[in-house]
C-alpha cells in the first residue's frame, strides 16, 4: 500500500507592516512618549513668535524696571539680569538647541556615511587608512575634542556647530565601516559583482539601504548628545553670545545670580534637561522598534 505524501507544513501568516507597528508601539510605550515630546519641542520652536508672552525680549530688548523679577503671573518663569522675560527666550531657545543638533548630525553623517561605505566596501588600504584616522579623533573624549577647536575659533554658533561635527562624525564611520563590510560579504552583493553592475550602483542601491538603519537609530540617540554638548560649550562662553537666546548661555548668565535669583538658572536647565530626556526615549524606542530581532507579541 502506497502512502500518501505528508503534507507541506503551512506557512506562517504574515503580519501587515501597519499591524506590526501598532504592535511594536503598543510593546514600546516610551517610544510614544518620547516622539509625542519631541513633537511639542519641535512646534513649540515653529510656533515661539506665537507663543512668547513678550517676544522682544528674546533679542536686545531690555528693562531696567523688571530686573530678576520672581515668577508672578505676568512672567511666569520671571525676568533675568537685564530684566527679559525668561519664559520668552526659552521658547525661542527651542529654536536654537534643536537646529544645532540636527546641523551637527547632518554635517558628521555626510562626512562619515561616505568614509564608512568606502572603508567597508573596498577594505584594504583604503579601509586601513581611513580607520587609522578615525581611531586618531575617537582617542579623544568628543566635548574635549569639540572644546579645543571651540577655543581656537570666534565664539559664534557656527563654532559650535563646527565643533561638535568635528569631533562627532567618526563614531559614524566606525559604525557605517561594520555594516557595510558585513553586507558585502553576503552571496547577493557577490551576484551583483558577477553580473558586472557597476559598484557605484551596487553601494548605493544594495549597500548603503542595508547598512543605514543602525545609523538612523545612532541619530536619533545622539540628539540630546549634542544639545548637551552644545550647551555645555554655550555655557563656557564658547558657542553663541548675548542677545540670542541659547539655553546653555542663558544658565550660565543666571549662575551668579543663582542664591537669590534660582530662576534664571532653573527653567532653561529644565529646557535643556526635558529636551535631551525626550529625544533619548525616542532614539531608545526607534532602536526596539527597528531591531529585527526583536518581535512582538
Amino acid at each position: 500500500m502506497i502512502e500518501a505524501p505528508a503534507p507541506f507544513p503551512a506557512e506562517a501568516p504574515k503580519i501587515p507592516r501597519g499591524a506590526a507597528l501598532r504592535r511594536g508601539l503598543r510593546a514600546n510605550p516610551l517610544l510614544v512618549v518620547g516622539a509625542v515630546a519631541s513633537t511639542c519641542i519641535v512646534i513649540v520652536a515653529l510656533l515661539a513668535p506665537l507663543l512668547a508672552p513678550f517676544p522682544g525680549d528674546a533679542g536686545t530688548a531690555t528693562n531696567p524696571f523688571a530686573v530678576l523679577h520672581p515668577p508672578s503671573a505676568q512672567h511666569w518663569f520671571g525676568t533675568d539680569n537685564v530684566g527679559r522675560d525668561i519664559l520668552s527666550r526659552v521658547l525661542y531657545g527651542a529654536r536654537i538647541s534643536p537646529l544645532i543638533a540636527l546641523i551637527v548630525l547632518l554635517i558628521a553623517g555626510a562626512i562619515g556615511i561616505p568614509l564608512g561605505l568606502a572603508a567597508g566596501y573596498f577594505g584594504g588600504w583604503l579601509d586601513e587608512v581611513i580607520m587609522r584616522i578615525t581611531d586618531i579623533f575617537l582617542a579623544f573624549p568628543p566635548l574635549l575634542l569639540a572644546l579645543a577647536f571651540a577655543a581656537v575659533l570666534p565664539a559664534t554658533l557656527t563654532t559650535v556647530i563646527i565643533a561638535i561635527a568635528i569631533s562627532w562624525w567618526p563614531w559614524y564611520v566606525r559604525l557605517i565601516r561594520g555594516q557595510a563590510a558585513s553586507v558585502t560579504g553576503r552571496p547577493y552583493i557577490e551576484a551583483c559583482r558577477a553580473l558586472g553592475i557597476p559598484r557605484r550602483r551596487i553601494l548605493l542601491r544594495h549597500v548603503l539601504p542595508n547598512s543605514i538603519t543602525p545609523l538612523i537609530v545612532q541619530m536619533s540617540l545622539d540628539v540630546g548628545g549634542v544639545i548637551l554638548t552644545a550647551s555645555a560649550l554655550s555655557f563656557l562662553g564658547l558657542g553663541p553670545q548675548d542677545p540670542i537666546p541659547d539655553w546653555g548661555l542663558m544658565v550660565s548668565e543666571g549662575q551668579a545670580y543663582f542664591p537669590t535669583a534660582w530662576w534664571a538658572v532653573t527653567f532653561p536647565g529644565i529646557a535643556i534637561l526635558l529636551t535631551a530626556f525626550a529625544f533619548n526615549l525616542l532614539g531608545d524606542g526607534l532602536r526596539d522598534l527597528l531591531d529585527p530581532k526583536r518581535t512582538f507579541l
